[in-house]
């Protein structure tokens, strides 16, 4: 049985309930059977997600080297590595303890207090312990707490944030009230049909529960581990054969195998990414944006595709009077001066305040005019009512729906008609919601019918305002109304929305349009914001194929009638194409799809469900900062790009070094220790790219690791011929023994990596731009530092002043010959 068109004696025999309410017996039973009206979620136990940080390929091979340094008896070299494993584990640890907690939000939204007959009392009620088959009542400003049938009474239901539609919803007895809906005016006695994850907002929960999007950085991370381990297997595969030939003892093959691990694995890169994405985080926070997946910066440097939603996105979420049309004999100010004294500020209903607040812009609320009394709206009568007095002059104005108030003006010519309902057929074309409004003069001393619009419902209380008001009884006519009018009301588009719009298409992003809207008001909207005339019903999405439904998806600009789900469906259909999506919201409606995008966008006044699946929420007002932060999300892309490249590069140039120093002395060329220093001169310092300059792109990036590798591989093997250079040098030249020969190549390797980082930054020549003032700072340091080491013999042999220089000398004349060769790499594997 479908409990949504059952009728409520239906629905109360099906759910063995009645009018009265149940006993808290029985609702203690079907608490048990039922459970608790709230979405349950199991919660990881922190040590063991902490403890998942030290699994998996790369941990496993960091935790392989420092069991082997450590069998090996090097335990400085062990300890240093494990420093370095950890600090990756506690940043991405500690992030992510930081991250959004969506499901639990969803369960403090259920947390509300509810009014419950049971025990033949209304009570209150903790909303979590409600059942099937309670009886609450609803009234003015209440969340509704559970997915409910009207027994009694009728509503004004605000379902915005859950359909996307920013007019209230009327119902009356029998219709359906889901969770987390608002009521906007009336008052209702209810019968609750479904609780917890059985809701339409529960289901909703359970969507976004199971949304997780592609983890894009890890699949980068793993891929650029992948490479580098290639060439760490072929180095070693090639010096190990070589070794047996020399007939090298085991434990050297060991050292060996080590010292390739160390240099072969980005160690530093989860805790870099991590980094820089917190760095652009905090950027992103004091332009209006709080990220709460960091992942999803470096994710919207890629983003082609992004989908918004209509109501409270692209436009306010408030109604507004956006056109009049006035009658003969009438002008604008006319229609919104009547249609605001024929509402009530105090009634908290949409239109009245829609109503008040054109009029009070035009300033035409400060006459001398006094509302007698007022009766609100209706689904039997269908308009407001209002007995107001101005100068002395008494009048009776009503605003409603057109053919209701044509119907009370029975002097309206035809030609009047004619005109009313040709403009409301040209607001509707527009997706405009229409009302009438009309008037009448009392004569001094007479009186007022009872048919002022009281309605049944509101019983003894409104005609007791009515006969306070100067009521006659039920028997006395109504003046003749004269139509006056019609107001256009719609949900206007946010200020900055067309301008967010056109700069989103400058960065090459394409904008989709998604709401539960007609179609009419779809399109309207979408012309309006820039996006497009093309929007598409999104039942033309079903019977087609997957690979059609993504062609039909590549060619509109939006969908209108779409559910929470279908959100969702899209978002997921533009990831299986490919693509790169990000999405906006504010409602519980598209919760789902802000998790599933690469970067979901919530709106500054979003509910918290739509901001606790979101990654980024905005906190402010607008939605101009999306673009401010996939700008900074491209510049986010720069700085890792750059450090990548120089992490590539460097791993080919060790590698390629230690290969040749093996053959050239047949040992190893630079030691654990020295290996295990250079990967924190190079990995970890370089963590000042996260607030170097750089520009943002004007298309989205893409991740080519293919590309970057072999153009890193072209740089390093230039690299490896300075390094051999620096053997010669320090052999020949200098004639250095073989343990200065290699400090000095350990120098020479360090102060090329601080070079080489401020040469690859640019992706032009490197005077194109400026470095920022951390990252020369910190270059300068390490510079500094192992200057300082080589001199005087901190750590590692004393090399002495001179011959440090001439190795800073030698890596900055070698490097600074790389821009051509690196500017000619980079245009041919359009790295960029």
């Amino acid at each position: 049985m479908n409990i949504e068109v059952s009728s409520p004696s239906e629905n109360l025999a099906r759910l063995n309930a009645r009018r009265e309410g149940l006993s808290s017996a029985e609702a203690a039973s079907r608490l048990a059977t039922y459970g608790r009206n709230a979405l349950e979620e199991k919660k990881a136990k922190p040590i063991l997600e902490f403890l998942k940080r030290f699994w998996g390929p790369m941990p496993w091979l960091l935790e392989i080297a420092i069991v082997l340094a450590a069998f090996l008896g090097h335990l400085t070299e062990a300890i240093i590595i494990l420093l370095l494993l950890s600090v990756n584990a506690v940043i991405g640890f500690l992030h992510e303890q930081n991250s959004a907690k969506a499901l639990e939000l969803l369960k403090k939204r259920l947390a509300i207090n509810a009014r419950a007959l049971r025990d033949g009392t209304w009570q209150p009620v903790d909303a979590s312990l409600l059942v099937p088959g309670d009886i609450i009542l609803v009234k003015l400003g209440d969340i509704i707490p559970a997915d409910a049938q009207i027994l009694s009474g009728s509503l004004s239901v605000d379902e915005s944030s859950l359909t996307g539609e920013s007019l209230p919803a009327e119902r009356g007895e029998g219709g359906t009230l889901h969770a987390s809906s608002i009521a906007r005016r009336g008052e209702a006695s209810c019968l609750v049909l479904s609780t917890g994850s059985s809701t339409f907002f529960g289901k909703t929960a359970g969507l976004v529960s199971i949304a997780k999007p592609a983890s894009h950085q890890e699949q980068v991370m793993l891929t650029i581990v992948r490479y580098m381990m290639y060439l760490g297997l072929a180095a070693s595969l090639f010096v190990g054969i070589y070794a047996i030939v020399l007939h090298i003892s085991f434990l050297m093959m060991l050292t060996f195998i080590v010292t390739f691990l160390i240099g072969a694995v980005p160690v530093a890169l989860p805790a870099v990414l991590t980094i820089v994405q917190a760095a652009t985080g905090s950027q992103m926070a004091e332009q209006g944006a709080l990220v709460t997946r960091l992942d999803a910066i470096e994710d919207a440097a890629s983003i082609s595709v992004v989908c918004f939603d209509k109501t409270g996105t692209i436009t306010q979420n408030k109604l507004s009077v956006v056109a009049t049309a006035p009658a003969a004999g009438f002008n604008e100010n006319d229609v919104l001066r009547i249609a605001a004294l024929a509402s009530n500020a105090q009634n908290s209903d949409l239109i009245d305040s829609a109503a008040i607040a054109a009029a009070a812009s035009r300033n035409l609320l400060s006459g001398d005019c006094a509302q007698k009394s007022y009766t609100p709206f209706s689904p039997e009568t269908r308009r407001t009512e209002a007995l107001i007095l101005c100068d002395g002059q008494q009048y009776r104005v009503v605003k409603g729906a057109v053919p209701e108030i044509l119907a009370l003006c029975g002097g309206a010519s035809s030609e009047v008609r004619a005109a009313a309902e040709k403009r409301v057929a040209e607001f509707a074309s527009k997706g405009y919601r229409t009302l009438a409004v009309a008037r009448a003069s009392i004569e001094a001393g007479a009186e007022v019918g009872a048919d002022i619009g009281l309605s049944a419902a509101n019983g003894a209380a409104n005609a007791a305002v009515s006969t306070a008001a100067g009521a006659a009884p039920a028997s006395a006519a109504p003046p003749a109304l004269s139509f006056v009018g019609i107001l256009a009301l719609a949900d206007p588009i946010r200020p900055d929305s067309t301008s967010m719009i056109a700069e989103l298409r400058a960065l090459g992003v394409k904008p989709i349009m998604l709401t539960g809207d007609s179609l009419a008001i779809a399109r309207q909207i979408s012309i309006e914001a820039g996006i497009g005339p093309n929007i598409m019903s999104i039942k033309e999405l079903d019977g087609l194929s997957e690979s059609d439904q993504a062609k039909k998806l590549a060619q509109v600009d939006g969908f209108a009638e779409i559910f929470p789900e279908d959100k969702f469906r899209i978002v997921t259909l533009l990831q299986k194409s490919g693509l790169m999506v990000g999405m906006t919201g504010d409602g519980v409606n598209d919760a789902p799809a802000l998790k599933q995008a690469e970067m979901g966008i919530a709106v500054s006044n979003a509910t918290d469900v739509a901001k606790a699946s979101a990654s980024v929420v905005l906190t402010r007002e607008g939605v101009g900062v999306i673009v401010q932060a996939i700008r900074l999300s491209r510049r986010t892309y720069q700085h890792m790009l750059t450090w990548v490249i120089n992490k590539v590069t460097k791993v080919v140039q060790v590698l390629g070094l230690l290969v040749a120093g093996f053959f050239m002395f047949k040992d190893m060329i630079l030691s654990m220790l020295g290996m295990s220093l250079l990967v924190f001169a190079n990995d970890f310092v370089t963590m000042s790219l996260a607030t170097d300059n750089a520009r943002d792109a004007q298309a989205p990036n893409t991740w080519k690791v293919k590309n970057i590798t072999l153009a890193s591989l072209g740089i390093g093997v230039l690299l490896i011929a300075q390094g051999i250079g620096a053997i010669f040098l320090a052999k020949n030249r200098l004639a250095l023994d073989y343990a200065h020969v290699q400090t000095f190549v350990l120098l020479t390797l360090v102060f090329t990596s601080q070079f080489r980082v401020l040469i690859v930054r640019e992706r032009r020549c490197v005077w194109d731009s400026m470095p920022g003032k951390v990252l020369l700072m910190s270059t300068g340091g390490t510079i500094a530092l192992f200057f300082a080491m080589g001199a005087i013999g901190f750590i590692i042999p004393s090399l002495g002043a001179k011959e440090s220089a001439i190795a800073i000398v030698y890596s900055l004349v070698f490097t600074a010959l790389l821009d051509c060769p690196k500017r000619l790499l980079f245009k041919l594997f359009r790295i960029e």
